[in-house]
């Protein structure tokens, strides 16, 4: 189908954040041997690189959420530091002629460019899937069935909890600043008719959380928007606020949400409905006191409402009474069937996320290993986190170091203590490259799980 168009904040936040998203639209290689290329069966490109010293190692890397373009690399500077390291990298563009959200072709397809790469380039030693973002959960999905295809996997900001749980509370938090700050939109958060659409309601959600930071009543809704939302409370080029700055906290929330944070995540989410077919996302029978309760934000929720004179519990019970928004059934099974992971790992699996991060909040790594330990696979799987903001904000050194780690697991069959902060940051440092600030950290419960 063809793609829709953004509006205009949309598509400027969406320019904005395009890199960190999906990596770079790979263009010329000049450093590689040869350059590779081909078209999939369903249309797909994909495109590959080999260095001229080949280690034997080829990374398969599931870009993220955007255009269906072909990328085999999270950054230019990590692509260039992997090929000048001996490392083949392959990559899909996923099904060119649907959704942007392209889960229901993105692992059929890496595993068509898999193939495609031990047919036209040469036959590699160990294959380790690599995936940012999206890519992530294509990555975990991949680590999930991918035994004897790949041997072990990386994730950089992976959006690990699937598509549900993403649908769920990024429209608790929309719903909760609509039926505060733009009640004539409060029931028109789902099955919008175009994107341009919309790009239209971000625009006007935003505009209304600009007008709502004014006062102190509105600070405090939007801190419980941003609870919902797991927005982060560090936002770039600011200090961390500390523990019990709740207003400072907020104001930073504020800073994600006026940079255009809602001018993608609400077109994202119709991408998501037109890949499944209708409406993922639900609220009807929520309990919006239960799921404050929950957050990690709850105490500077309740600080800032004392502060402003509001009653929580009006407004919580506002919340939960006019809460009426059901979901397509097929189009969620569609979604579960299409965009989870974490039932199962057939191959060791590092994830690395930023504690700050607003577009893939780090608290999904908590449900998602919640996921692996019911089933039994906890052994595979390791997490660590980057004290920094912004999502997918890695440095060189950071990417290859988690690599590195993942090695490490392959060689031995342990982990021993490859994954953890002190040797990643170790590893990262002997590099001599850019930079880390791997961290001891521990992310909170994601809130809005249904």
């Amino acid at each position: 189908m063809p793609r829709p168009r953004f509006s205009t904040l949309a598509a400027a936040s969406a320019t904005a954040l395009a890199t960190a998203l999906i990596g770079p639209a790979t263009g010329a290689h000049a450093t590689a041997e040869g350059d590779y290329s081909g078209t999939l069966s369903d249309g797909a490109t994909w495109i590959a690189d080999k260095p001229a010293q080949w280690n034997g190692s080829l990374l398969l890397f599931s870009h993220g959420f955007g255009p269906t373009t072909a990328a085999n690399a999270p950054s230019t500077a990590v692509r260039q530091a992997l090929l000048d390291a001996g490392y083949a990298l392959v990559g899909s563009s996923y099904d060119p002629n649907g959704s942007m959200w392209a889960l229901d072709s993105a692992e059929r397809d890496q595993f068509a460019a898999l193939t495609a790469f031990r047919r036209q380039v040469g036959t590699p030693t160990r294959v380790i899937s690599v995936g940012q973002s999206m890519g992530g959960l294509i990555n975990a999905q991949i680590a999930r069935d991918g035994a004897g295809r790949v041997d072990g996997a990386l994730g950089l900001c992976g959006l690990v909890a699937g598509g549900v749980d993403l649908d769920n509370y990024q429209l608790d938090a929309e719903y909760t600043l609509a039926t505060f700050f733009d009640p004539a939109d409060a029931d028109k958060l789902v099955n919008l008719d175009s994107q341009t659409d919309a790009g239209a309601l971000a625009d006007r959600l935003t505009k209304a959380v600009e007008s709502a930071q004014q006062t102190p009543a509105g600070r405090a809704r939007i801190a419980l928007a941003a609870a919902y939302l797991n927005l982060a409370d560090w936002a770039p080029g600011r200090q961390p606020p500390a523990r019990d700055d709740f207003a400072g906290q907020e104001e930073q929330q504020y800073a994600w949400l006026a940079q255009g944070l809602l001018g993608f995540i609400v077109p994202a989410r119709w991408s998501v409905e037109q890949s499944a077919g209708g409406n993922t996302s639900w609220n009807r029978g929520v309990d919006y006191a239960g799921l404050l309760r929950k957050s990690a934000h709850a105490k500077q929720v309740e600080a800032l409402y004392r502060d402003a004179g509001l009653d929580l519990r009006t407004d919580l019970n506002r919340l939960t009474h006019s809460a009426d928004i059901t979901a397509d059934p097929a189009a969620v099974a569609h979604l579960k069937r299409t965009s989870t992971a974490g039932q199962g790992l057939d191959v060791p699996l590092l994830d690395i996320h930023t504690t700050a991060d607003q577009l893939v909040p780090v608290e999904q790594e908590s449900a998602f290993a919640g996921r692996v330990r019911r089933a039994g696979d906890s052994a595979l799987l390791r997490q660590a986190n980057v004290a920094r903001q912004s999502h997918c904000n890695f440095t060189t050194a950071e990417v290859l170091a988690a690599l590195h780690a993942v090695e490490h697991r392959l060689d031995t069959g342990h982990w021993n203590n490859s994954a953890t902060t002190a040797e990643l940051q170790h590893s990262a440092d002997e590099l001599g490259l850019d930079g880390a600030a791997f961290t001891d950290y521990r992310p909170n419960r994601l809130t809005g799980t249904r």
